[in-house]
Parts: structure tokens; C-alpha cells; sequence
């Protein structure tokens, strides 16, 4: 019967995947390079690239919301006259340059305000045409040659002499010739490019067309260079920007980085990101705009060549896998072939009929004793069974009390696992450790920084601008009738999906009015407008935006102004939408804290107002704090991620997110976490290679050394007993192999040599019937 598997595949098995380990470690640590510039800084540069231009996009797209929800509102009494239509439709609160009301039909402008409205290009019967939808912004030049962004809506406006009933009771019932008496018009609000938000000490920041002509330019410093250039031989900045250029395809929302030449000991390294959504549904995608960043970074310490020690690593594995399998091959392997050899030359032996034995040539010869253990103590006890068959001794008797046995082959797979384990636990816990000192760069750590400011300055001003639209929506609301105060409050919370309930207060404190969920926790008597935390404890934190609803005029039958309106419009921001403003690529964890330090969003998991993770993010916190009334200054740092020193590192920040304007008094921080061997550092690439190499070595030795131990050790040391019971007299077991390899061949040769043994005692007259039955201790009866 041929043989299955044995001895042979598992050690196989294991040479092979030992220098496949080898291999892969020389070519793992022997291709990281120590780079002047860590791709790391590289990465980082990109990524404030695409903060800012989610915040230019943001920004466009809140005053194209802006723009088109004044237009929606019912026009004031009196608006028939176009220059007064087109001073009620001028959105508040946004930075209006100038705006124009044009006649759709003939593209005539009916009433200007503001800075001259640069129509060249616009088409108004085109814009204006059925089924068109949401007018998409445009880049414009006026007409001192400066860019501006074209913002689009349709508005209608009574036509002159038309009385316009203020409680709109005849709004449904217009006949033909009344509703010709309104006229669709078209406005256009033209706004000044606003520069891309960009932090980080000597940073600067453009933003850029279409065509490669810059918009706006911002830096955070004063710097000798006056624009920021793409380095030179790169031509994949402006293939950025034509890209985005196209609306409505996936190409616009490209990034990437460019790392510049050096000067004066420097290098420069250039982030770009397209102004356009992801899903190219946004009214900035269609504007072909690209934001460009760069700053100059001093290169690093040249670090140390790897490929010495990648040679010397992989060299050292090919000899403990040689010296292995020569162990293995010498000790069991060999052994355990001249076992099976020799056990079936006695098979044959006592097979052959007496005429064809001749001189017993297969008998006569010994057994050798190959190896020590098992393997040596099988030969040991063949040797017995040969001669006793051949009638010169007889069998040999069991010392009592036994000996205290050698070790076997079972502590020598366990030398060969503690010789891989030698090679494998220094490189999984002490070679390539990253020092602390000099884990991470100043300039990754000052990126951090400056991306923790970007993700406050998204936060606030978020904030901001609902604030500003619920003051915008509170006017709206001024002497409204009930109907139409839903209607506004439906509206605006359609507009903005970061309310999660919007209602109505009247000057005793109670709610009168509410659409979306149910508020968490009501303000009480809030007064003027602004931003509020409204509980400090509870499984959801509650932040609202608040507005003072302007006093109505007087009506018939009120004693006071007051009685006429309600007092405040609030708007409840759900976590939600703060949880998604903080989360941001490539920045790590990122928390929300309140003035007590307490977390209020985060971009992982958290419990309402619980602390920060750490003791030393708190302590980082608190460096950012100010005396009231101040700017409070951002920190960062390398701290370590757990107690316990080395247990990792990571680079964190922490920034106040305002101290002016709506969100002032919140005492709000943004703070984030990144794990230090997250970030693209050749250091980090070599420790975790290492780690990986000793890691694959230990799973596959330990993997085929089990291998070994189950298909081998295992069945030779209960064959070692059979053999040696065999030999020491045992008639009765019978042998049955349960393995097809060289243990199972070696028992059916030894059941073979029993049954002769068994045949020998009967010739020699023993008595039959005193021959007790047969039991079935080795192996399993068939």
C-alpha cells in the first residue's frame, strides 16, 4: 500500500516556508528607504488640500442655498418695483457683492444694487428655460478683471399696480389674467471668491480656475513669494483643474501632492484638491476650481541604511531553517525511513516458506540503530523480535521499576521550535524599535496641528451659518399667520438636514410651534440670538441655535407689539451632523469637547459627556485654554496611546473653536488622535516589516512543527510502546496501523512479525486453548 503524507511533507513544508520568510524579509526591509521627505508630509499636505476645498465648497454651496431660499419667499408688500424686489431678495448674512434682477425674456436688467454684476456670457432665456431646475453657479470676471462666482434664482414678483394681499387669502383662487399680472424674473448675486482657509505656520494657499489662473490667494504668514507655483516639470495640477472642470463627472474630486525642489536647506511640498462633491451633485462642482497648498518643510535626518540588516536578517533565517531540517532530516526522518525499511525486510523474512528461507538471509541480518529517542528505541526492540525469532534469545523482560526515558523526538521538535523562536522574538518585540524622541517629525506634528484647526474652523462655521440662516428664517417668520410659519420652519429644516427639530417660543416660554423630532430640552427665555449648549448631562447632548423673531407691526386689537408674534425660533442640531463635521480623512480620532472638557461628537464611538480617553489628551487640552474674552492657542504633541510607556504613540492636537461670533461662550475644542505607525514614516514601515517578518516565521514554524508533532511525534511514540511490548513478550495486542505513512507501515510489519511470534510458540508446543483472546491496545481493532 503506498504511503500518505509521513515524515517528508511537514519538514518540506517547513524549509520552504522558512525561506519564503527569508525572502520576503530581505525584500520587505531591503526596499524601505529613509526619504528627505516623508511621505507622511506628503500625505498630510494633501489632505489640507481637500479641507480647505470642502470648505470653499461649503462655502459656495451655502450661499447658492442662500441665494435660492430668499428668492422662495413670499415677496413683501410693495415689491412690484423691481429695485425694491431686488433689495428684499439680497440674502442676508452672506457676502453679496453685488446683484441684478434681469427680465428672462430679453436678458434686460431690470434693477442693479451693489458692484456692477459681470453678465458677459449669461444666457437668461436659456437659464430661465422649463425643466431646467437649480440654476448651477458660474465663474465670472468683472469688470476690474477680478473673479467672482455668479449665484442664480428664479424669483416671482407681482407685476406693477398689482395689490398684494398680505394674508395671501386669494393665493389659490388667481385666474388666467391675474396670474399675468406676475412676472417671472431672474436674479443674479454675483460674490467675491472667497481664498481657501489654510492654517499651519508658513503655509499658503491659492485658489485656482478652470484655466490655471489664481482667484484668490491666502497664506498664514507673510511670506517673500508672492504666488505658489507648481514645481516645475509637473503638469498634473493643472490636468487637477481642467478635470474638475467637467460637471457631472467623477473626475473632479481628484487630490494629490508634489513634493518641490529645495532651496536653502528646504523643500516644498504642494497639496492639490478640487472644489467639487463626490457624487458631483453640488452647486461647486460645476465651477472647475482647484485649491492649492504648500508650505516649505526642512528635510530629515538622513536615517540609516536597511538593507544590511534586511540581508543579515534573511541570511541568519536561511541558516536556522537549513540547520532545522538537517536536525529533523538526521534525527527523525532518516530514522524513521530505515524503520520502515528494515521492519518490512523482517516482514518478508517471516513470510517466505521454510524451503525458500535458504540461509534466512532477510533474518540473519541486524537491524541498525539509527538516532536516539523513539526512532532508536524501535530499532532497539526490532533487533529483540529479529532474534527472537531466529530463536536466540527469548524475550526481553520489563525493568521494574521503569527507567526514566531520555528525551525523545518530542523535545527535539521542541529545540527546533525555541531555534526559530530565537530568531523570530527579536524581530517581533526589539529590532527597529522607533525611539520616541524621534518617532515623528516636528512637521507632521505641526500638520496635525493645522488640520485640527481646519476641523474646528469647519465646526464653527457650520455653526455660524445656522445661525444665520435661522435669523434669516426668524424674519420670515415676523407677523406670519400660523400656515405660513410651518410652511417657513418645513422649509428650513428641509434646507438645512443638520436640524433635528425646529419650533417656535413665545414670550412666556412656550413652545407654540414645532416641526422635526421632538426637542430634547427646550430653552428657556432665551434672549437675542446665538448658540447654546442646553444640557450638561444626559444620553444626548443638545445643542441649539437661537434667533430673536423681529417685532411685527401693530395690529388691530393688540394692546402691545408683543402680542402679535412669537418671541424666538430655535433650531436643534442633531449629533449626528456634528459627529460628521469633526470626522475627516486621515486625521485620526477626532472628539468634540465641551468648556468642562467632556465630549460632546467624536468621530468613533462615545457616551455622551464622557472624558477623553486619556489623561494626557485632557492635559493637552487644557493648554489650549485662554482667559475669557481671548483666542485660546492650539497645542499638539506625541503622546503615548495607553499608561503604559511604549505601549505606542500617537500624534495629537487639540484647537478652541471660537471666541467671536455666534459660537463665542461655548468654550468648544476640537481634538485628535493619530496613531504615530498610522502615518507613512519610514521608521514605522520598518518596525511594522520587522514585526511582520518575526510574526510569519513564528506562525509558520509553530504551524508545521504542529504539523510534525500530530502526523508524527504523536504516532511514534505510541508505536514505541507497541514495539517495545513486542518485544518484551506481549503476544496478545494486536497491532492495527491507523496511518498510511511510515508509523503505519512499521505496525503492520510488526502485527506480521507478531503473528510469527505467535506461530513460533505454537510449534514449539504451547498449549492452545491456554492462549487467552486476543486484546486491541494499539490502534483500533478493524
Amino acid at each position: 500500500m503506498p504511503m500518505l503524507g509521513g515524515v517528508r511533507p511537514p519538514i518540506a513544508a517547513l524549509l520552504c516556508a522558512l525561506l519564503a520568510v527569508a525572502g520576503l524579509t530581505a525584500l520587505g526591509l531591503g526596499t524601505v528607504h529613509e526619504q528627505d521627505v516623508p511621505q507622511a508630509l506628503r500625505d498630510a499636505e494633501r489632505q489640507i488640500a481637500e479641507d480647505a476645498a470642502d470648505s470653499v465648497g461649503t462655502s459656495i454651496n451655502a450661499s447658492a442655498r442662500a441665494v435660492r431660499r430668499s428668492a422662495a419667499a413670499d415677496p413683501p408688500a410693495g415689491s412690484s418695483d423691481p429695485a425694491a424686489a431686488l433689495r428684499s431678495l439680497l440674502p442676508t448674512g452672506h457676502p453679496v457683492g453685488g446683484g441684478v434682477l434681469l427680465d428672462p425674456r430679453t436678458g434686460r436688467p431690470l434693477a442693479a444694487s451693489g458692484e456692477k454684476v459681470p453678465l458677459a456670457g449669461v444666457d437668461a432665456p436659456a437659464l430661465v428655460r422649463p425643466g431646467t431646475g437649480n440654476i448651477a453657479p458660474r465663474m465670472a470676471v468683472s469688470g476690474s478683471g477680478a473673479p467672482r462666482v455668479l449665484l442664480f434664482a428664479r424669483v416671482t414678483v407681482p407685476a406693477a399696480g398689482r395689490k398684494q394681499d398680505e394674508n395671501h387669502d386669494q393665493a389659490g383662487d388667481l385666474t388666467g389674467d391675474q396670474e399675468d399680472e406676475e412676472r417671472e424674473l431672474l436674479l443674479v448675486v454675483s460674490e467675491k471668491v472667497a481664498a481657501p482657509a489654510v492654517y499651519g505656520e508658513g503655509r499658503t494657499g491659492q485658489l485656482v480656475d478652470r484655466n490655471g489662473k489664481v482667484c484668490a490667494t491666502a497664506a498664514t504668514v507673510a511670506t517673500t513669494r508672492a504666488a505658489l507655483t507648481p514645481p516645475a516639470g509637473h503638469r498634473a495640477l493643472p490636468a487637477a483643474a481642467a478635470n474638475a472642470a467637467h460637471a457631472g463627472l467623477p473626475t473632479g474630486d481628484v487630490s494629490g501632492s508634489v513634493l518641490g525642489a529645495g532651496h536653502d536647506g528646504l523643500r516644498k511640498v504642494t497639496g492639490w484638491a478640487s472644489v467639487a462633491a463626490g457624487d458631483g451633485k453640488g452647486d461647486a462642482s460645476g465651477l472647475g476650481l482647484t485649491v492649492l497648498t504648500g508650505r516649505e518643510v526642512p528635510p530629515v535626518k538622513e536615517g540609516a541604511d536597511h538593507t544590511w540588516f534586511a540581508l543579515v536578517a534573511a541570511g541568519a533565517l536561511v541558516v536556522v531553517a537549513a540547520l532545522v531540517t538537517l536536525v529533523l532530516w538526521g534525527t527523525m526522518q532518516r530514522p524513521l525511513l530505515q524503520l520502515h525499511l528494515s521492519a518490512a525486510r523482517l516482514a518478508r523474512g517471516v513470510g517466505e516458506e521454510p524451503e525458500e528461507r535458504g540461509e534466512r538471509a532477510e533474518l540473519v541480518r541486524p537491524v541498525p540503530v539509527l538516532g536516539f529517542g523513539e526512532p532508536g528505541r524501535i530499532g532497539r526492540a526490532l533487533e529483540s523480535i529479529r532474534r527472537q525469532l531466529l530463536g536466540e534469545t527469548g524475550p526481553e523482560p520489563e525493568p521494574e521499576p521503569p527507567v526514566r526515558r531520555r528525551p525523545g523526538v518530542r523535545a527535539l521538535v521542541l529545540v527546533c521550535a525555541l531555534v526559530i523562536a530565537a530568531w523570530g522574538v527579536p524581530l517581533l518585540f526589539l529590532f527597529n524599535r522607533v525611539p520616541a524622541a524621534k518617532a515623528v517629525p516636528a512637521a507632521a506634528v505641526a500638520d496635525q496641528r493645522a488640520r485640527t484647526e481646519a476641523a474646528a474652523d469647519r465646526v464653527q462655521r457650520s455653526l455660524v451659518r445656522s445661525r444665520t440662516d435661522l435669523a434669516a428664517a426668524a424674519s420670515a417668520l415676523s407677523g406670519a399667520p400660523p400656515e405660513r410659519a410651518t410652511e417657513v420652519l418645513r422649509r428650513e429644516q428641509a434646507d438645512h438636514p443638520t436640524f433635528r427639530s425646529l419650533y417656535v417660543l413665545d414670550r412666556t416660554g412656550a413652545v407654540v410651534r414645532q416641526v422635526g423630532k421632538q426637542p430634547l430640552r427646550t430653552l428657556v427665555h432665551p434672549a437675542g440670538g446665538g448658540i447654546t449648549q442646553v444640557n450638561t448631562s444626559g444620553k444626548i447632548p443638545a445643542i441649539a441655535a437661537y434667533a430673536r423673531i423681529p417685532t411685527a407691526k401693530k395690529a388691530k386689537g393688540a394692546k402691545k407689539a408683543e402680542d402679535t408674534a412669537p418671541a424666538v425660533v430655535v433650531a436643534e442640531i442633531g449629533v449626528d451632523a456634528l459627529d460628521d463635521l469633526v470626522s475627516r480623512p486621515g486625521l485620526g480620532s477626532v472628539w468634540l469637547t465641551d468648556a468642562h472638557h467632556r465630549v460632546l461628537a467624536a468621530s468613533v464611538g462615545f457616551q455622551a459627556f464622557q472624558p477623553l480617553p486619556s489623561q494626557r489628551l485632557t492635559r493637552l487640552v487644557a493648554k489650549t485654554d485662554a482667559a475669557p474674552g481671548s483666542a485660546g492657542t492650539p497645542a499638539s504633541a506625541v503622546l503615548h496611546a495607553g499608561t503604559a510607556p511604549g505601549e505606542g504613540l500617537s500624534v495629537a492636537a487639540a484647537a478652541p473653536l471660537a471666541q467671536t461670533g455666534p459660537a463665542a461662550g461655548l468654550g468648544w475644542r476640537v481634538v485628535s488622535a493619530e496613531p504615530a505607525a498610522a502615518l507613512k514614516l519610514a521608521a514605522y514601515q520598518v518596525q511594522a516589516r520587522t514585526m511582520l517578518a518575526g510574526l510569519l516565521a513564528l506562525s509558520v514554524g509553530g504551524a508545521c512543527l504542529g504539523w510534525l508533532h500530530i502526523v508524527v511525534v504523536r504516532p511514534l511514540r505510541t508505536l514505541t510502546g507497541c514495539a517495545e511490548r513486542l518485544a518484551g513478550g506481549d503476544r496478545r495486542t494486536v497491532l492495527f496501523p491507523v496511518h498510511h505513512d511510515e508509523c503505519g507501515s512499521v505496525t503492520r510489519s510488526l502485527e506480521l512479525l507478531r503473528q510469527a511470534l505467535v506461530d513460533r510458540d505454537r510449534g514449539a508446543g504451547a498449549d492452545l486453548a491456554a492462549v487467552p483472546a486476543p486484546s486491541f491496545e494499539c490502534g483500533s481493532a478493524p
